[in-house]
Formats: structure tokens, sequence, C-alpha cells
């Protein structure tokens, strides 16, 4: 990391976040694959603290979550049980979306199961300042998740998706949502804002710019710290640096966390900022 100069950690950070490969990266600016890595998990790192510090005491009103899949080292059914215990298989990150300025202001990276769910739950419930309008999808982990974390103090309603038969299976192809219905689970949430459309929107957008969720691909994660170090900077950069086409400034812009658009050297310049000086 010292041989690099700030010059070379903005080239590599930018062509990162724009969507490029490791292996990529490496061709686009001659640094060594284990160079990259290096500076990616110790941004990420960096990321993830200043995050967790920043979005704090948030105002939002209306909250919308989903999960995303990916997989680390090779997908679970070609997984050994040696590497499950080092954290191969698939992998699912948490997303909230706060539905009126688009910022994320909690996610997580893990399993699909009420542990998981209860720790994002909670993690998200402490960033918020009031009560919310909760949506989620259909995913039963998030019941007692919300039921422990957030019950008393809620309006939670369910988005349940109904699919059609199973596409051939010799086609790579998800399922036919053939209808919806909402279930309202606490409190009194406003039918007409019953929606993960903005989540799933972040969601695609996530799938799309990171090349370690694009499907079908050789681009996968090889190391979970390595997905939970992309994530951290993928949001840092959505959250903080990319200019919202219908808001026309920055997620934390808008929800008043930032009062400029911010470089991607000002991004990088998190490495260099002490421990707990955020």
């Amino acid at each position: 990391m010292n041989r690099l100069s700030a010059e070379s950690r903005v080239r590599i950070v930018g062509s990162l976040v724009e969507g490029n490969s490791v292996r990529a990266t490496c061709r686009m600016t001659g640094a060594a694959k284990g160079t990259v890595l290096k500076l990616l998990a110790d941004l990420g790192r960096a990321c993830s603290d200043y995050q967790d510090e920043a979005l704090r005491n948030l105002s939002c009103r209306r909250i919308q979550c989903d999960e995303i899949w990916a997989f680390v080292g090779s997908k679970a059914k070609n997984t050994r049980p040696e590497k499950k215990r080092e954290g191969w298989g698939e992998v699912w990150t948490w997303t909230a979306i706060d539905a009126d300025t688009k910022l994320v202001p909690s996610w997580l990276v893990g399993g699909r199961d009420a542990g998981y769910a209860t720790e994002f739950i909670a993690d998200l419930n402490r960033r918020l300042s009031r009560r919310v309008q909760l949506t989620t999808d259909g995913h039963r982990a998030y019941l007692e998740a919300v039921d422990y974390s957030i019950a008393t103090d809620v309006d939670y309603a369910m988005l349940v998706k109904i699919y059609g038969p199973a596409p051939d299976e010799r086609r790579y192809s998800p399922p036919v949502c053939t209808g919806v219905k909402s279930e309202v689970i606490f409190g009194d949430p406003d039918p007409a804002h019953i929606s993960t459309s903005y989540v799933e929107r972040q969601n695609r957008t996530m799938r799309m710019s990171r090349r370690r969720f694009t499907r079908l691909t050789n681009a996968f994660s090889k190391k979970v710290e390595n997905l939970e170090s992309a994530v951290a900077l993928h949001f840092m950069h959505y959250n903080f640096s990319r200019i919202h086409q219908t808001l026309r400034v920055t997620p934390a812009m808008e929800a008043g966390v930032s009062d400029h658009v911010w470089s991607i050297e000002e991004i990088v310049a998190l490495l260099d900022q002490p421990a707990g000086s955020n």
C-alpha cells in the first residue's frame, strides 16, 4: 500500500466502482492483482467504518428491505464441507433503502437465516430516529427479526410475490411472477406505499455494476472478506458519489448526511484517516 501513489489508488478505485473486475482493473491500471485486492480490502473496511458512524439518527419515513444472492468460491451444490467452513457457497447481502432519499442506511453480508435477519433489522433500527413504514418481501425470517427488534414502533407489511410454474430446467431463467399480495404484519402501514420496487432496483444496480454479482460469470469472489469489502465500497460510492437521476443529487445529500458530491479522491482519502476520527 505504501508504494502506491494517490493517483494510482484513484485509478484503481475508479475502475472498480465502474464495474470492472479485479483482473480487468489490473490490465487497465498496470497494478498487480495482490495490490488491487489489498487496496480493496483496506478501503472496504474504511468505507464500512465511515458509513457506520455517518449513517446514524436518520429521519427516514419509508424503508424497503430485500436480499440479493451471490456466491463465494463455488456454488452451494459444488462446495465441499471443508470449504463451507471457510465461507464458500452461497452468500446473501441484506439491503435496506430509504424510499424517499434512496439512501442505503444498512446492509449485511452473510446467510439468509433468522439470525442474520435479526442482526440486519437490529442494525437498521439503531440508525433510525423515528417510526417508519417498513416493507419486506415474503421471506419468513423477517417476521421474527422485526418482532424482536422494532415490533412496537413500526408500521410493517410484507409484499409476497406469487410465481407460476418453474421454466424448463435446461434454460437459465427465473420463474414468472404471476401476482403479488400484501400482508399487514404490525401497525398501520399505508397501502399506497407497500412496495419493494426501490430496493429491488438498487439490487439490480449492484448486480449490474459489481462484477462479483453478475450471473454466469467467473468474476465471483474467492473470499467472503473480498465480497464484504466490495459491497462496502459499492455503497460508499452509491450513497456519497453517484448522483441519482431523479434526485439530481446523491442519496447522502438528499438525506442531509453530506453537503456535496464526494469524489473518488475523497473516498480514497478515507484510508489515511486515523481510526475513530470520522
